[in-house]
């Protein structure tokens, strides 16, 4: 099965072992009762705030099965701005976009129709929706180096940028700062380039963070701020101003591995996740203080995906083992676990979570969107407990 290996990424030094995790879908909650450290015997009951739990009702809404009969693993999962339609793109070479209403409406268990489906010239490792077309054009980061724009209504392209010297892309992001649109890509070729989508993709920036170790992930600040953060094979995560990009504002040296996503929480936390197995949470109005480390996903050599719902308070990553991990803020065990499909952690069939994403326009409802290395789609949906 061809995946979105983060292996193929140079300068890593990444090992192909998989962590030893329990194939069971379910997940053991921690122990409530401790032992007291008086002389007596009995038992203390701990602060409730202190255990985690999951404030969120989800359960399996929607299946969408891969209708590929090769390789199909998903590598990005995006919501559109109104958080109504669903792009995926990846090993396949498609676009395909699916209205969220319709999946969840629909009585098929297995949904393999999309609303539309895009073929592109290569694989797909990264779409980001641009927030100037309220939906309608989307950006996508190709393995041949490539970012190109589509018209989705249209399904046609409507620009492209070859600025990367043919080396894969593995992130796109936009923002909107004082009116101005700005794009960021992210490359094995070392460097994040910004440019300017509505003056024909003029390069306006170029850094180079990790000094020639690929770029994993870019992210501008979602909330207007002028910050983007950038996740290298270094080990590092990196954040810059976008207005004065000569050096980093803050580099983040907690991970041993490569740093495959740096995701804003809010304009003043970031998480990131790395194949070291660790997700981290961060202050960096602090400096790089960490404030939690997430542990209990498996990661040590694929793209597993990432992602923060900042109206819940929830990060959310895949896993090797074919299981979606949500992670509370607030603690650093998961609150909930779930197994997509059939998991197989030692046969041929090695599947895993590659792809992952929160919808962000709800504040009392949550939906999470997951992708496998099989093409397969699954929604889970829920209100707060």
């Amino acid at each position: 099965m061809e995946a979105l290996f983060c292996s193929e990424i140079p300068n890593n030094n990444i090992r192909s072992s998989i962590n030893d995790l329990s194939s069971s879908s379910s997940y053991t909650w921690p122990m409530i009762m401790t032992s007291s450290s008086s002389s007596s015997s009995s038992p203390t009951i701990m602060n409730i705030e202190n255990i985690p739990r999951c404030d969120w009702d989800l359960s399996l809404s929607a299946v969408v099965s891969s209708a590929s009969t090769g390789s199909d693993a998903i590598g990005a999962i995006e919501f559109d701005p109104t958080g109504e339609i669903i792009a995926t793109g990846g090993i396949a070479r498609k676009i395909r976009s699916y209205r969220l209403s319709s999946l969840l409406e629909s009585r098929d268990d297995h949904v393999t129709a999309s609303e539309s489906c895009i073929c592109t010239p290569a694989k797909l490792s990264s779409l980001k929706w641009r927030p100037d077309f309220s939906g309608r054009v989307i950006g996508s980061g190709d393995y041949d180096g490539v970012v190109t724009e589509y018209d989705v209504e249209k399904q046609v392209p409507v620009s492209e940028r070859d600025e990367h010297g043919g080396r894969r892309i593995w992130s796109v992001d936009y923002t909107l700062y004082n009116g101005s649109l700005l794009g960021a890509s992210g490359s094995d070729d070392g460097t994040v380039q910004m440019w300017d989508p509505r003056n024909g993709g003029t390069l306006e920036e170029t850094v180079r963070p990790g000094g020639g170790a690929a770029i994993c992930s870019v992210e501008f600040d979602p909330f207007g701020g002028s910050s983007i953060a950038v996740g290298c094979a270094d080990q590092n995560a990196y954040v810059y101003d976008i207005r004065r990009l000569v050096d980093p504002l803050i580099v983040l040296d907690g991970h041993t591995k490569t740093v495959t996503y740096a995701r804003f929480m809010d304009s003043h936390t970031i998480v990131t996740g790395s194949t070291d197995g660790n997700l981290k949470q961060w202050d960096i109005d602090n400096g790089r203080r960490v404030v939690r480390t997430y542990r209990g996903h498996v990661n040590s050599r694929n793209f597993v995906g990432l992602s923060v719902w900042r109206h819940g308070g929830l990060v959310v990553s895949g896993s090797e083992n074919n299981q979606v991990f949500v992670y509370d803020k607030r603690w650093e065990e998961p609150v909930w676990v779930c197994g997509l499909g059939h998991t197989n952690r030692f046969g041929s069939d090695r599947r895993f979570v590659s792809s992952v994403c929160l919808r962000q326009v709800d504040e009392d409802w949550c939906t999470l969107v997951a992708g496998g290395s099989d093409g397969a789609l699954e929604i889970f949906s829920g209100k707060q407990s």
